[in-house]
């Protein structure tokens, strides 16, 4: 009784669940032997009976031939070999003539195989490309016999590496030769042309002169040589030829390509490319981190999954708009579409066995399947508008109808941002006196604003009168005139009672030397004694330092000190002259205060002469006071 009451709570809750699923189980084949991915699955009429049915291009893994399988329902209508691996597929209309039955377009190495009606209807290859002319030389030399099949293997290997046109089918395929077949093969093919085809690695649909959903419709191919191809739907010829930087993987296509159209491929170089109807090449360009391993347009929004495990969304203009973290690989993407609710969102298979919806960077949905989806598409099949269909890596077949009353609601699934960001915080409680403040600002707000520019004024006058003072008082060590750009830092070392006094000076001019300049020192003879007080400064070079030292004596032994003043002339005998008077006439300016007993002091000479009789005289600054 206890098993049997276990065994009906659990049914109870899977029936329960399923009734809350937004999804409906309709088929699950594990057994399917269906291996694809998202570019070569379809939904279509293909005879015009309201009938929708699933197209599928089979890889055929495991050495099996790849087939074209047309599916009705769960069971397989028809079956078709390939000549090659499918690389997309897409159903589109041919003419306008009734009935408008939609046409199949299978991309399959360098061709698209057209069908009508489930029978083939026209074949399109792709242009020649022309070969290599040093790989065409090697196959007439060995044509004629000139060369045997070791040599020619080595120089198309050499070919292979340096050239920029690569080989063609038939090189690379004599390439992977044993030695032992490699006379055969060349006995076989030397008597044939060398012809260089490119293949098509991804392939979708653009309207050709009107937006309706029934409306004629032209092929756009990406090829192998960095190309993208428009097609005329009904004689299939070239209408555009664009070129990109890199190989394109995926593409997407918006507008139509009589009026306006914009292209957007995401290439093998991890870069997207836009491209308008005028543009040869691309206009824009998206710069990814990551390869992408999926493109899906969400209404003006492009979406790019990334190897990083996760998904972007971008701009046509290449503006990241937003980011989103997934669990998990990505190994599919494809768009889902429901026009009744008019939703558009983006699915996501992942490694996990996840199949996650989102809507920009909100997420509506998850579905759990047994294994790894691999493909996906999401459309109307048989008479169901809304059905989901996944294959997955083992080769299952999985379908589910979403519920007509199902709604997607935003956070529906279990992951996104994180439960405490939607809580409230515990925010004080508004006091009185916030109360108060804030009325008074309102009510004063005026008042309150220009008292505020007032003190920011007077601050601002504050400061230009401060500068100015600086310059007149001779406070900085760099010079206020142009006339003589020199810069004077003093520096006194030693605790006595012998110091080192050193001055540098430097030429701040930006080309003008400096020459004829004289230093002296002005001292207390009582208290201390200078070796040299004089110097005859040499040429000064714009930008280099140039060190004055002498020694100071201090005589005094009572530690009693006193300063030194070191000034500058550009006319020795105006200096040897008029110093002394400039000197008494002059205001000294203290830079510092004593360090030390008896330890002399640096002091700076105003630029501005009291004496106007000695105006001759130029004395500039020094600059610090004493350091250890």
């Amino acid at each position: 009784m206890a098993a049997a009451s276990s065994s009906d709570s659990d049914s109870g809750r899977a029936e329960s669940s399923e009734a809350s699923s937004k999804w409906l189980d309709a088929h699950y084949d594990p057994m399917a032997n269906i291996h694809t991915f998202s570019a070569c699955l379809q939904l279509a009429d293909l005879h015009g009976d309201g009938e929708y049915k699933l197209v599928v291009g089979d890889l055929g893994p495991g050495g099996q031939q790849p087939r074209l399988k047309v599916l009705k329902g769960p069971a397989v209508l028809s079956e078709s070999p390939l000549p090659a691996l499918p690389a997309a597929a897409a159903t589109f209309l041919m003419e306008q003539h009734e009935p408008r039955t939609p046409a199949l377009a299978l991309a399959s190495g360098p061709c698209v195989y057209v069908y009508k009606n489930l029978r083939p209807y026209f074949k399109f290859s792709l242009p020649q490309l022309p070969p290599n002319p040093l790989e065409q030389d090697l196959w007439n030399q060995a044509k004629e016999d000139r060369i045997d099949p070791l040599t020619l293997k080595e120089m198309l290997e050499g070919i292979r590496e340096k050239a920029e046109v690569p080989l063609s089918v038939q090189s690379l395929r004599f390439l992977q030769l044993e030695l032992s077949e490699m006379e055969a093969f060349v006995n076989q093919h030397k008597s044939k042309s060398i012809r260089r085809q490119t293949v098509i690695t991804t392939m979708t649909t653009l309207k050709k002169n009107l937006a309706d959903e029934d409306a004629v419709s032209c092929l756009v191919l990406g090829t192998e040589n960095k190309e993208l191809l428009v097609l005329d739907p009904e004689a299939f010829t070239v209408l555009a030829k664009m070129s990109l930087p890199s190989v394109p993987v995926f593409l997407e296509v918006s507008g139509q390509f009589d009026v306006e159209f914009r292209l957007a491929a995401a290439c093998r170089n991890g870069n997207i490319y836009m491209l308008r109807r005028d543009s040869k090449r691309p206009k824009y360009c998206i710069e990814l981190s990551a390869q992408p391993v999926g493109l899906v347009r969400v209404h003006k929004v492009l979406v790019v999954g990334s190897n990083q495990d996760s998904l972007h969304g971008f701009t046509h203009k290449g503006k990241r708009l937003w980011t989103v973290q997934m669990p998990a690989a990505i190994l599919t993407m494809n768009l889902l579409e429901q026009r009744s609710r008019g939703l558009q969102a983006v699915m996501a298979g992942l490694a996990n066995g996840e199949v996650r919806i989102y809507r920009d960077k909100a997420l509506l949905s998850i579905v759990r399947t047994p294994d790894a989806v691999t493909s996906l598409c999401f459309g109307r099949y048989g008479r169901e508008d809304h059905t989901l269909i996944m294959t997955t890596r083992g080769g299952g077949l999985i379908i589910k109808i979403l519920k007509r009353t199902a709604v997607f609601v935003e956070g529906g699934g279990e992951a996104g941002p994180p439960p405490a960001q939607a809580m409230k915080l515990n925010m004080p409680r508004k006091t009185r006196l916030y109360v108060d403040q804030t009325l008074r600002e309102r009510e004063a707000g005026t008042v309150m604003h220009r008292t505020f520019q007032a003190d920011l004024y007077l601050l601002r006058l504050r400061a230009a009168r401060a500068y100015a003072q600086a310059l007149e008082s001779s406070l900085s060590p760099v010079s206020a005139t142009a006339r003589e750009p020199l810069k004077l830092h003093a520096v006194v070392q030693g605790l006595g009672p012998t110091f080192k006094l050193t001055l540098h000076l430097q030429n701040t001019s930006t080309a003008r030397p400096i020459l004829g300049l004289l230093v002296c020192f002005l001292y207390n003879e009582g208290l201390y004694a200078l070796p040299r007080a004089f110097f005859q400064v040499p040429l000064l070079v714009p930008g280099l330092n140039y060190p004055l030292e002498t020694f100071v004596e201090s005589l005094s032994d009572k530690g009693i000190s006193d300063i030194i003043k070191a000034c500058h002339s550009a006319a020795a005998a105006e200096l040897a002259g008029a110093l002394p008077e400039t000197i008494r006439g002059s205001s000294w300016v203290r830079l510092s205060p004593l360090l030390l007993p008896g330890v002399p002091e640096a002091w700076l000479l105003p630029a501005q002469l009291a004496d106007k009789t000695h105006a001759l005289i130029s004395p500039r600054e020094l600059s610090r006071g004493p350091r250890e």
